[in-house]
C-alpha cells in the first residue's frame, strides 16, 4: 500500500484513548479543543522563537501595536502615540481598563520593562537599542521612548511579538526561561495544566475589554465567545483527524497535505483557507562549524534543491496551496524580485556539485541533519533533505526528535561531536520573509545571529542601508542585492512557499483570516 493509502485509512478510523480527560463543568459549545502544528514545549516568547511559542503568546499577552490584513501596525493596548518634532521622542499612552490576569493594572513601568527584555532577543529590539538613549515613566499610563537617531519603524517593531508582562516577570533575563506566565490579553494560561506534549489549557479573561474596531488580522476587537480552549497534542496526523471526524477536536490547525481529501468529504468537515500571507520553507545549515562553515558546501547543497521536490514532499504533487520558484522575499510582497534566481530555476547540476563538495576540502565528516517527528511539513523537508546530502556523498546522522527536544539542541553552539547540529528544516511566516528588519534567518551577525550564526558584513551594509532608505525604490533596489548576496552566500537554502489550510468542524465558524491561528471572534455552536 502506498502511504497516502495508509493514512487515509487511519485517519478513517475512531480517535484514540490519548483524548480521554476527566469532564469539564463547561458546556461542549463553550470549550474549543484544538490540535496545534507542534508541542508547546516552551512558553517563553522572549526566550524561543518558535511559532508555536509566538501563537500561545498572543493568547496571553497582549501588545501596544499590532498588525492588520494589510500588514500595517495598529494601536492596540495604545490609546495614542505623538512623536517630537525632532522625531527622536515617541510618547506612548495606554488606553483604559488595561488590567493584568492577577487583577493588578497595566503600568508604564510594566511596558519599559517588558520592552527592555524583548530588545535583548529580538533583531529589531537590539536595532531600536543600539539608538535608544532611554525609556521614562510620565505617569502610570503613559511614558517615552527617547532615541539618538529618528526610528520611523518603531510601530512596526512593536507589533512583531513584543508582548507586555508585569514588571516582575519582565525582570527575568532575556537569556532565561519566565516561570510565571500572566499576561493581559483575552485568554489566561492555566499552567496547573499544561503538560508538555500532551496539553495546554487557556480560560477566558473576564476582564478583557476589547478595542471598537472591527478585528482584522491581530489588529482590532479581540472579543472571546468561548470559555476554555484545550490544545491537544497530537504528533500523529491520522490520529488528529480522526478525531476530528469524530467531532472529539473540533479544529486542527496543519492537517497533513495527505489526508486533505478524506477530510474534505466528511460533510462535518470543513476545510478552509485562512492562512494571510503563507510560509516560506528553509533548510539551515550551521555557519559556525564544518561542513557548512565552508561556503562551497552551502552552494552545492543549493546547486541540487529543487522546490518542485520540496514542496510535493509538504503538500503533495500540483497541490493548489503552493508556490514556486521563490526566492527569499515573500511572492507579491514589494521586495519580492528575479534577482539571481538562476541559481534556484536553472538545471539542477550534481555533477558541478559534488566538485564544490571537493573544492570544499570536505572528507566524509559526519554531519547532523534534524528532523521533527510531530511537524509534517518539516519533517518533509528534512526528508527531502536529507536524500540530497546522501546524493552529494555527504555522511549524515539523520537525528529525529520532536520539535520541542529539536529547538532546544538547535541552540548548542557545539560542534556535532559535542551534542551540536550541522542542519535543521523550518519556515517563516509571509511577512517575517518579506522584511528585512525582522528576517531573522537573513541576519549576518555571527555569533549574535540567529540559530545557524551566518555571519556576512556585507549583507549588515544592506540591512542597515534598507532601515535608512528614504523610499520604495531604494528599498527595492536593496532588495534585489540582498537577494543576490543570498543565493551567493546561502544563509539558508529556499525550498519555496506553501498556504497551510485548516480544517474545523462544521459548527465552529468566525475564524479570522491572519497570520496565525486565532481564538476570538470565532463561535462554536
Amino acid at each position: 500500500m502506498k502511504r497516502r493509502s495508509l493514512l487515509a485509512g487511519a485517519a478513517a478510523l475512531g480517535a484514540t484513548a490519548q483524548l480521554a480527560r476527566p469532564a469539564i463543568a463547561q458546556g461542549a459549545a463553550r470549550v474549543l479543543k484544538f490540535v496545534p502544528q507542534a508541542n508547546l514545549a516552551n512558553a517563553d516568547p522572549v526566550w524561543t522563537t518558535a511559532t508555536v511559542a509566538a501563537n500561545h503568546a498572543h493568547m496571553v499577552w497582549d501588545q501596544l501595536w499590532t498588525f492588520d490584513e494589510q500588514m500595517l501596525p495598529r494601536l492596540q493596548m495604545l490609546a495614542g502615540a505623538t512623536t517630537s518634532d525632532d522625531r527622536l521622542t515617541w510618547r506612548l499612552a495606554l488606553r483604559d481598563g488595561l488590567a493584568f490576569h492577577d487583577g493588578e493594572p497595566v503600568r508604564a513601568v510594566d511596558c519599559i520593562a517588558s520592552l527592555s527584555r524583548w530588545m535583548k532577543r529580538d533583531g529589531m529590539g537590539q536595532r531600536i537599542a543600539s539608538q535608544l538613549n532611554e525609556m521614562r515613566v510620565v505617569n502610570d499610563r503613559s511614558f517615552d521612548i527617547v532615541l539618538s537617531k529618528p526610528f520611523p519603524l518603531l510601530p512596526m517593531a512593536l507589533a512583531n511579538n513584543c508582548h507586555i508582562m508585569p514588571e516582575r516577570i519582565a525582570k527575568t533575563d532575556a537569556f532565561q526561561q519566565i516561570t510565571e506566565y500572566v499576561g493581559s490579553g483575552p485568554f489566561r494560561f492555566v499552567k496547573e495544566e499544561w503538560v508538555s506534549g500532551s496539553r495546554a489549557v487557556y480560560l477566558r479573561n473576564e476582564k478583557y475589554i476589547p478595542r471598537s474596531e472591527a478585528p482584522s488580522n491581530m489588529a482590532g476587537a479581540k472579543v472571546v465567545n468561548v470559555d476554555r480552549v484545550e490544545w491537544i497534542i497530537m504528533p500523529d496526523p491520522a490520529t488528529a483527524a480522526a478525531a476530528l471526524q469524530t467531532g472529539e477536536i473540533d479544529w486542527v490547525e496543519r492537517p497533513l497535505a495527505d489526508l486533505i481529501p478524506v477530510l474534505s468529504r466528511n460533510r462535518d468537515v470543513v476545510v478552509d483557507n485562512t492562512d494571510l500571507l503563507g510560509e516560506l520553507g528553509i533548510v539551515r545549515p550551521n555557519h559556525l562549524h564544518p561542513p557548512f562553515n565552508n561556503v562551497k558546501l552551502r552552494q552545492a547543497l543549493l546547486m541540487v534543491a529543487d522546490q518542485k521536490d520540496y514542496l510535493a514532499a509538504v503538500m503533495g504533487p500540483d497541490s493548489p496551496f503552493t508556490t514556486q520558484p521563490v526566492g527569499i522575499w515573500t511572492p507579491g510582497t514589494p521586495l519580492a524580485s528575479d534577482a539571481g534566481m538562476e541559481k534556484i530555476t536553472g538545471k539542477r547540476d550534481l555533477a558541478a556539485a559534488k566538485r564544490l563538495v571537493a573544492e570544499s576540502g570536505y572528507k566524509g565528516e559526519r554531519l547532523v541533519l534534524m528532523a521533527p517527528t510531530d511537524f509534517p511539513t518539516l519533517n518533509a523537508i528534512a526528508q527531502v533533505t536529507r536524500a540530497l546530502c546522501n546524493q552529494l556523498g555527504l555522511n549524515v546522522e539523520f537525528v529525529v526528535t520532536d520539535w520541542g527536544s529539536l529547538i532546544q539542541r538547535r541552540a548548542s553552539r557545539e560542534p556535532v561531536e559535542k551534542g551540536g547540529w550541522s542542519i535543521f528544516c523550518t519556515s517563516g511566516g509571509g511577512f517575517t520573509s518579506s522584511n528585512p528588519a525582522v528576517y531573522t534567518s537573513l541576519w549576518g551577525t555571527g555569533e549574535k545571529a540567529w540559530f545557524g550564526w551566518y555571519n556576512s558584513p556585507a549583507m549588515e551594509a544592506l540591512r542597515d542601508a534598507w532601515y535608512d532608505a528614504a523610499d520604495l525604490p531604494t528599498q527595492q533596489r536593496l532588495g534585489r542585492e540582498m537577494q543576490e548576496l543570498a543565493l551567493t552566500e546561502v544563509p539558508f537554502v529556499p525550498t519555496g512557499m506553501w498556504r497551510s489550510p485548516i480544517a474545523r468542524r462544521s459548527n465552529v465558524t468566525g475564524i479570522l483570516r491572519a497570520a496565525r491561528p486565532l481564538f476570538w471572534n470565532l463561535r462554536k455552536g
